[in-house]
């Protein structure tokens, strides 16, 4: 948008925003400028200096990951395109001085989605509604992101709020054709009744999840394709980095773990061929997109089956020791970074309905398998993420004071000396926070002591320095 006569230099209206919006006196979300060149130089924690990765830097090291809307249209020429809502919600986040924020899970098959109300990139219709929401977040100084995903067998559910209490003991509650589900082409590495997320042997009407069809290797091939053409749509709707969704047991973790990938063709028994999939689609997609744009795969570093019934019937489970020998092939195919969650595989994880869980649970694992990681000399970046809600808490993770724990690091016991300490991660993914705190970003930095940047129009109620 070209400055209409008189809004020149501090009232400059924000780029490529066909409205007008300010450009920020200085980036939301970044330390103030010093006015005092004399004074001394405040410590600024790693939280909130920049990251360089390929050509994109990020403003802080907090970003915000994906979260499911359900929010896009079931069905009609819509179908699948983001919306004003999204703007709104995703918009906020950017304006409150995340770094980099994630489009939600997008499937890059029409089957591939989470449910019926859950967006797409399978087809150039829904390009533009990514386009205005990457341009509104990049307006505020934050970088766009996508998170390309496909379901597998955890597809075709209904919204949270259309499972009735009937479902309240479900882990899901299936979609059927009257419900805009797709019960007849959910599809995984193997298919069958014993396939179904939930569990087999259970009556149909009590089962959350649809049994899935075993995927044949001409519909991998085209599933390769499709992840390559969603990332080129990705990138004309101006995203900034796009993350492959490997896990929390949807198609990829799948195809991942020998507790769901029955396959003996060269998709599965070996880690070898269970990993051949994700590095195909890194591939691809890597072909699709400029050298300068990040690629972040997101795994789950364990399915919590480790000694299970589950494991043992199978002979085995995905595990960090897995993740850690994926990690070191991933700088070869294009990846930066390596997003680690866990769990989502398996109704009889460890962790299934417990209701408590320590604030460390995810982001220990982060930490190893970084450690081991710089240790064999790969520089593959870590995401740390998983129950971040605390300010001293995200500090921590990136610079090593307090949270780093003798079982995460077995040489190295938690201390207050940054000195010769590892990072558990590079940068921090928050998800449920931001949606309970818009303003997380600022809250953290007035809890540090950090003085930051503010969006122009929230001056007036700007934290009072500490």
């Amino acid at each position: 948008m070209p400055s209409p006569p008189g809004l020149k230099g501090l009232h400059a209206p924000a780029p490529n925003i066909p409205y007008f919006t300010p450009r920020h006196l200085q980036s939301p979300g970044t330390p103030t400028t010093r006015r005092d060149a004399s004074a001394p130089a405040p410590e600024i924690p790693t939280l909130f200096t920049p990251l360089r990765i390929r050509n994109a830097t990020l403003r802080n090291r907090i970003v915000v990951a994906p979260m499911c809307q359900f929010s896009t249209a079931p069905e009609g020429p819509a179908i699948g395109a983001l919306t004003d809502y999204h703007i709104a919600t995703l918009g906020h986040y950017a304006l409150k001085g995340a770094a980099l924020v994630f489009v939600e899970a997008t499937g890059v098959q029409r089957n591939g989605r989470i449910s019926a109300y859950c967006p797409g990139l399978w087809s150039d219709g829904q390009i533009e509604g990514l386009r205005r929401v990457s341009d509104f977040v990049k307006s505020q100084g934050a970088l766009a992101g996508v998170q390309l995903a496909h379901a597998g067998r955890k597809a075709s559910v209904a919204p949270p709020w259309a499972r009735g209490s009937a479902a309240a003991k479900r882990t899901g509650l299936r979609a059927d054709a009257e419900q805009f589900g797709w019960p007849e082409d959910v599809v995984g590495p193997s298919g069958g009744e014993e396939q179904t997320w939930d569990g087999p042997g259970r009556k149909a009407e009590e089962s959350g999840h649809w049994p899935p069809r075993e995927l044949t290797r001409a519909e991998i091939r085209e599933l390769v394709d499709d992840w390559g053409r969603a990332a080129k749509r990705a990138v004309q709707a101006g995203v900034d980095v796009i993350e492959i969704h490997a896990a929390h047991g949807y198609l990829i973790h799948q195809f991942l773990s020998p507790v769901s990938n029955h396959r003996t063709d060269e998709y599965g028994g070996s880690f070898e061929n269970r990993t051949r999939l994700l590095l195909e689609i890194a591939r691809a997609m890597r072909r699709e997109m400029p050298e300068g744009m990040p690629l972040f795969v997101r795994v789950s570093a364990t399915e919590w089956l480790e000694g299970s019934d589950v494991e043992k019937k199978v002979g085995g489970s995905w595990t960090v020791e897995e993740t850690i020998r994926l990690a070191k092939l991933l700088p070869d195919v294009g990846v930066d970074l390596l997003d680690v969650s866990s769990g989502g595989n398996h109704p009889k994880s460890a962790l299934q309905g417990v209701r408590v869980l320590p604030t460390d649970y995810q982001t220990k694992n982060a930490a190893r398998i970084r450690k081991e990681l710089r240790e064999a000399g790969c520089n593959l970046l870590v995401g740390a993420v998983g129950l971040i809600t605390e300010a001293e808490q995200a500090r921590d993770l990136l610079e090593a004071d307090k949270l780093l724990t003798q079982e995460a690091f077995d040489a190295k016991n938690a201390t207050e000396a940054k000195d010769g300490n590892e990072p558990a991660a590079d940068i921090v993914l928050v998800a449920r926070q931001f949606m309970r705190e818009p303003e997380w970003v600022l809250r953290v930095a007035w809890k540090l002591g950090v003085d930051v940047a503010w969006p122009n129009q929230f001056l007036r109620v700007r934290f009072p320095k500490i």
